[in-house]
């Protein structure tokens, strides 16, 4: 047989020319096109569900969330295992699927099975699916820092300013923040002012929310042209939270929220930090690379970006 293989190929050296050319022109490609990875990506079809319970201790975590989500999503088709998770005020479910399930496929039937939980979990609660990434979609890491900015600063850019940015790039699936402080308004409500008054803390909510808002209305006509009437209120600064009213006290004077609470702009209670070489504590981002994207372009594509995002960032950071 080999001597007949050889015979053929010194009769049609042409042909055997040609054919190496083909498959040398067909290798060159498929190194220049094939997806690059650090490591195999040998994990499982998993698709995450996380439920965020403010507050709450895990057992009841357990029994309110996560236990009727997981045996919701037993009934998944194709789901193998499913494992569910409590912490302490959020839940995670993670529904690994049989091998050779298309992802957005099992993705789209987790989505349907969370429809059918409506009623079953506790008002407000909503779960969310994770991103549609792979166990080994954390590619790449970066950090903000500044001798003259907060960590809060730092914080509020990688939140509203890179993360946004760095979610258009080809092939992101997430961008996750980690370190330094979000910032919010925090109302420290002091009770003995509050029973003097003779109110509650759901009033001093319910206020808060209400004078928190942009309220439309209709449309005024003037010299053929229409206007529109919009009533703004959102809240812009920490006056604008003080002076909410929430009733009306002796003689018809007003009680506002100062009245009754400390306002303040502070830190949300975290976690977790992250350091910097053991220099201290610094804030950055996780770039999650989605399932079946080229690793290392995209990889490139991000630095590209970064470089871009820095022109609009502030000299010190």
């Amino acid at each position: 047989m080999l001597n007949r293989i050889i015979e053929w190929s010194l009769r049609n050296q042409l042909l055997v020319a040609g054919g190496l050319v083909v498959a040398v022109a067909a290798g060159i490609w498929s190194v220049r096109t094939t997806r690059i990875d650090a490591i195999p990506d040998l994990s499982d079809v998993q698709v995450i569900l996380f439920t965020e319970f403010s507050g709450q201790a895990p057992q009841v975590v357990e029994d309110q969330v996560t236990y009727p989500i997981t045996s919701t999503m037993l009934s998944v088709p194709y789901a193998k295992v499913v494992r569910g998770y409590s912490f302490f005020g959020f839940s995670f479910v993670y529904v690994i699927f049989e091998d050779g399930t298309d992802l957005y496929w099992a993705r789209s039937r987790v989505l349907e099975s969370v429809a059918g939980l409506e009623g079953r979990l506790p008002p407000g609660v909503s779960p969310q699916l994770g991103p549609d990434a792979t166990g080994v979609g954390w590619a790449f890491m970066y950090v903000l820092n500044s001798d003259s900015r907060s960590l809060a600063e730092l914080r509020s850019l990688q939140d509203w300013y890179l993360k946004y940015g760095l979610l258009t790039v080809e092939g992101v699936s997430e961008v996750a923040s980690i370190g330094g402080f979000v910032r919010q308004y925090q109302v420290e409500v002091d009770p003995v002012r509050l029973r003097a008054y003779g109110l509650s803390l759901p009033v001093v909510r319910q206020a808060i929310e209400q004078s928190n808002a942009d309220v439309g209305g209709r449309l005024i006509e003037m010299a053929e042209r229409e206007y529109m009437v919009r009533g703004r209120g959102y809240v812009q600064e920490l006056r604008d939270l003080e002076t909410i009213v929430l009733a009306s006290g002796p003689g018809g004077v007003p009680v506002l929220l100062r009245d009754v609470a400390h306002v303040t702009i502070g830190p949300e209670i975290r976690r977790g930090l992250a350091d910097w070489n053991g220099e201290g504590e610094t804030v950055g981002g996780i770039v999650v690379v989605r399932s079946g994207a080229d690793t290392r372009a995209t990889i490139e594509r991000v630095k590209e970006r970064l470089d871009e995002l820095a022109g609009g960032m502030p000299d010190d950071v």
